[in-house]
């Protein structure tokens, strides 16, 4: 009998699918899990504020109608990210994220999977929150670990802008 149990990064990263299932956006579909101590605790997928209504309700992307890009304006969309879900729903039950890691993955609107690289907004909420790492789907396969600590000496050595990989570079 062949063991064909899957690796502890693609079981949470398929998680995370399944959690992106739930979104929101027409644009992408986008879900995060949290993990600390092996455990999950907590989730949180691309959409609008709790009894707000989403873009799948009004039948249009905001953004889209206006020709916004990907990885630009996000003040102007409805939704409010996988990433940054995740974080606030620990909050809303009293959980700390100290020292967990964020299991990101995504798709475009097409169902293609995407490089799941967490944009300026949601790295800055992720540094602050104290993760660790971040594991992201990526489109050719796979996934990609980041560290937390490589963006924060990046960013001390340069500044946000000069950031190597980011949301929206590859989503067109």
């Amino acid at each position: 009998m062949e063991n064909k149990r899957p690796s502890k990064i693609d079981y949470y990263l398929n998680i995370a699918e399944q959690v992106a299932k739930r979104s929101t956006c027409l644009r992408a579909r986008i879900g995060a899990i949290i993990v600390r101590d092996d455990t999950i605790i907590s989730t949180g997928y691309i959409g609008a504020p709790r009894k707000t209504r989403d873009s799948l309700e009004r039948g249009f992307c905001l953004r889209e109608k206006l020709n916004i890009p990907h990885g630009q304006r996000y003040e102007l969309c409805r939704s409010v990210h996988a990433e940054m879900n995740a974080i606030i729903n620990a909050a809303r039950s009293g959980v700390s994220l100290l020292g967990g890691d964020i299991y990101i993955w995504g798709e475009n609107g097409e169902g293609k999977i995407i490089n799941a690289i967490p944009c300026f907004m949601c790295k800055k909420m992720i540094i602050n929150a104290g993760l660790e790492r971040v594991i992201s789907s990526q489109a050719q396969g796979g996934y990609k670990i980041f560290k937390i600590s490589d963006w924060v000496r990046d960013w001390q050595e340069k500044d946000i802008i000069d950031d190597a990989e980011q949301y929206g570079r590859d989503q067109d």
